[in-house]
């Protein structure tokens, strides 16, 4: 299917809505029936009828559809936060004993979620170097049940190799699972590769306005009719219609914010590798990236997400960097229509918090919509207090 038909005309059915070039809203927790029949079909199949908007609503089975033919899967979840759709395809494969394979340093949900929750119920977890496939094997034990990726990473961006991991899993018997947010299924479709499961913070750029929390899960029908089934029904991690509407409305113009972010986000990273005050500049597709083969390879793109290293150890200086940047806000996330910027520096002393595994000299930036050259001169102002 063309990507123009998923993002402007698939899953809705216009003629049940009056013929309205816009999905209606369907703010309806409850939905009647004709007869015992039909009321009967419902109960035995909530995920692919409306019973109860807990479990399917019209409006979300519309984004529901979408993402899933996005990311070439049968189906699709949607879900309240990224978070949620993690802890669900993960808690949805394991049982008590189990253990779990993960890539070093992935979001700190996801490692919260293996190293905080699910050690309380007997689910333990290695972390390993995911760049190398043979550190990924070696980890695995008998009651491995499940191998969790994220590629890339969302701070420093190592990669796997997606089809070499799905065929590891696949020899084990094991559930691979990716986080597949940075990407977004413009650049990145890991069902294509062997991958069982994808999950995202659909919060980043399949909403794309900074305005709606959610997260997704796509995978075989199989594989989403039993998350739907435990996890999701049990735990009511549900959105609202309204906020689906909105997702589906930001659905609209995903291709081309996505690929605005990246060409920007590749012209600002080539221009800070240039400067004689930047130390390292960390984007999977500069050449000078140690995975940059692989990203070609398997991406055909990137978030607008890039880390740099400035010249610097005192962390005064990076702070007064941080101070003269006036056009990338200072804030969490990525994936909307603004330019963003996480300081390092911020976590230091800060009461009550262990200082972060990162130096003070790194921080992180995101390139929205804006024009690069207009970021480049605020960049460009700033380091002058390096």
């Amino acid at each position: 299917m063309h990507l123009s038909e998923i993002l402007t005309h698939f899953g809705e059915e216009r003629k049940n809505y009056f013929n309205a070039v816009a999905p209606p809203v369907i703010q309806s927790s409850n939905f009647a029936f004709d007869n015992i029949a039909d009321f009967r079909k419902a109960i035995s199949d909530e995920l692919n009828h409306h019973l109860y908007t807990r479990g399917n609503n019209p409006t979300v089975e519309i984004l529901r559809k979408k993402v899933a033919a996005l990311e070439g899967a049968e189906d699709a979840l949607i879900v309240a936060s990224g978070a949620g759709a993690i802890a669900m395809a993960i808690m949805a494969n394991i049982k008590t004993g189990d253990h779990i394979v993960c890539v070093q340093s992935p979001y700190s949900w996801t490692k919260n979620l293996l190293a905080g929750y699910l050690p309380r119920f007997g689910v333990s977890h290695t972390f390993v170097d995911g760049r190398y496939l043979e550190e990924i094997e070696k980890a695995i034990r008998p009651e491995t049940s499940v191998l969790f990726l994220e590629s890339p990473n969302s701070m420093t961006f190592e990669l796997q190799d997606l089809r070499g991991c799905a065929q590891i899993a696949k020899r084990h018997g094991l559930v691979s699972i990716i986080d597949n947010a940075n990407c977004s299924p413009i650049f990145q479709r890991p069902i294509e590769h062997g991958i069982d499961l994808v999950v995202h913070t659909g919060t980043k750029y399949l909403n794309g306005h900074s305005d709606v929390v959610n997260g997704v899960v796509c995978g075989s029908k199989k594989m989403i009719q039993k998350i739907f089934s435990s996890e999701m029904m049990t735990l009511g991690n549900i959105i609202s219609p309204h906020d689906a509407w909105l997702i589906i409305r930001g659905l609209r113009t995903l291709e081309m914010r996505v690929k605005k972010s990246f060409e920007s986000a590749l012209k600002i990273a080539e221009w800070l590798e240039r400067h004689p005050k930047i130390e390292k500049v960390l984007f999977p597709f500069l050449p000078s990236f140690p995975q940059f083969e692989l990203a070609k390879k398997q991406m055909d793109g990137c978030a607008g997400l890039f880390t740099v290293f400035l010249k610097t150890e005192k962390i005064e200086v990076a702070e007064a960097f941080f101070a003269k940047l006036k056009r990338f806000l200072f804030a969490v996330s990525w994936g909307g229509h603004e330019s963003l910027v996480v300081p390092t520096a911020a976590f230091y002393n800060v009461p009550g918090k262990e200082p972060p595994p990162y130096p003070v000299n790194m921080l992180r930036f995101y390139v929205g919509l804006e024009d690069p050259d207009w970021l480049i001169a605020d960049l460009e102002e700033a380091l002058k207090v390096v």
